[in-house]
């Protein structure tokens, strides 16, 4: 059995610590690996200023101790995956489009995003790429960053936002292990249409999202600490997915997700965030890339535990559900739940979760409660087992509850304490049972459930 290629990237004229950008000697190095079967490819310890860099099938990538990935501060040195001579993207995936907000994407009909779902759109460039890549690795030891320099771009989404630090669509067999992502100018890790992919032991700090996938099968995400201005785990029509052992703090929703088969076991989510939600910053602190905005707006408060994110987009692959929170703790979460089908929500459009499950959480400082607005077609089961759920002081009137069009609310082995309100349960629809067992709560007489005599509000977050 021949030995595998390990090439270093100075071999092929990579220079650390000097202010010039080495994309053109990393890529070289990673394609010779390529042409000759596949390989390692090690980045030694300093400083490497890059645009975006290309990893292709049966290569490693591996940041030795130290070693440092650093964003380029301009926007268009990341266009190299367009250029590309050895593997270039099909016609129909250099699009190179931009990022459409939500009333140009209306005046244009609606339809498929191709700034969103095409690997060469402007939207979608990052740091380190992958396109129709299979057995993929980016391996990270000891003092292994990838920092996103928070590059602003005037043409990027919201008019600021940069590149992402990994952006992969099409691929399968993928290993992200070790190193740390700091200010990602987009997202830290954008995941799509992938398959077999394991995150493991990394650290991403402050920036946009932290683990994105969409319509991805077959996802580990272990031991990892999230800690972000935005969301930490998101994406939705995700098959099978493991989040193990994880320490997650958001200024967002510590999971917007959804899909088919979602575990999330053992895990700490708390709140407030170290980080501010960047999006809240004025145009002057998103240009000098400041961690601390003086807008009145700022905040770094955690929206949600869970915001049901589900969209039609692309096609659902499987109806969503079969999501269960086990053996986790939740600290300061404005929302437990947020699932609001009531259509006033973008990312919240199209088929409902059939059940959400939570088994062993221990939940304090809960201020505005659960919020679940199903579907009329598919009501949704909420199951809460073992469960200890505490409400933050100032909201201890507040139903802990706010229910539309749902199948059965089941409480079982349930304490909620510091709730002193008429009502548990509000509800906005006929239909739909409480069961409970072992349940406890200080209500007063018929205060478990009642319908509002207002219909539902559910505020998009």
């Amino acid at each position: 059995m021949a030995e595998k290629l390990v090439v270093s990237v100075k071999d092929f004229g990579a220079v650390a610590d000097i202010d010039a950008v080495q994309t053109t000697a990393f890529q070289a190095a990673i394609d010779h690996c390529f042409v000759n079967g596949g390989g390692e490819v090690q980045v030694p310890e300093g400083t490497y200023i890059l645009g975006d860099i290309r990893i292709r099938s049966n290569v490693t990538l591996h940041l030795l101790e130290n070693a440092v990935l650093k964003g380029s501060k301009n926007p268009k040195d990341y266009r190299n995956i367009l250029t590309d001579k050895l593997e270039p993207l099909p016609e129909s995936e250099a699009t190179d489009a931009h990022w459409y907000g939500p009333f140009e994407w209306i005046k244009m009909g609606g339809g498929f995003k191709v700034h969103l779902y095409t690997a060469g759109s402007y939207w979608n460039y990052g740091l380190i790429r992958a396109a129709f890549a299979e057995n993929i690795a980016l391996i990270g030891e000891k003092g292994s960053l990838i920092d996103g320099n928070n590059v602003f771009d005037p043409e990027g989404e919201e008019d600021y936002r940069g590149p992402h630090a990994v952006n992969m669509h099409f691929c399968k067999n993928i290993v992200l292990k070790g190193y740390t992502v700091k200010d990602s100018s987009n997202w830290a890790h954008a995941i799509f249409q992938s398959e077999k992919i394991r995150f493991e032991d990394l650290t991403v700090l402050a920036g946009r999202d932290a683990l994105h996938t969409r319509s991805c099968s077959d996802v580990e995400m272990l031991n990892c600490t999230l800690i972000t201005g935005d969301d930490c785990v998101a994406g939705f029509d995700n098959i099978n997915v493991l989040v193990k052992g994880c320490e997650i703090s958001s200024a967002c929703s510590a999971f917007r997700y959804g899909g088919y088969n979602i575990l999330v076991e053992d895990c700490h989510i708390y709140g407030p965030c170290k980080y501010q939600f960047r999006g809240t910053f004025t145009r002057e602190e998103k240009i000098a890339g400041v961690y601390t905005s003086s807008s009145p707006r700022a905040r770094n408060n955690m929206l949600s535990l869970l915001t049901n994110f589900v969209t039609n987009d692309l096609p659902v692959r499987h109806a969503p559900g079969k999501i269960v929170f086990r053996n986790c703790t939740v600290q300061n979460a404005d929302r437990f739940l947020h699932l609001n089908l009531s259509g006033n929500e973008a990312w919240q459009v199209g088929h409902p979760p059939k059940d959400i499950t939570f088994e062993n959480i221990k939940a304090t400082g809960i201020s505005l409660g659960v919020y679940c607005y199903g579907d009329g077609e598919v009501p949704v089961t909420l199951n809460f087992e073992n469960v200890e759920y505490s409400v933050r002081e100032g909201f201890e009137n507040d139903a802990v509850f706010k229910v539309a069009h749902f199948d059965e609310i089941n409480l079982k082995n349930v304490k909620i304490t510091n709730f002193v309100g008429d009502t548990l349960i509000k509800t906005w629809s006929d239909g739909g049972k409480v069961n409970t067992e072992n349940f406890e709560c200080d209500l007063k007489k018929n205060g478990l459930i009642n319908k509002a005599e207002e219909e539902f509000k559910c505020n998009a977050i």
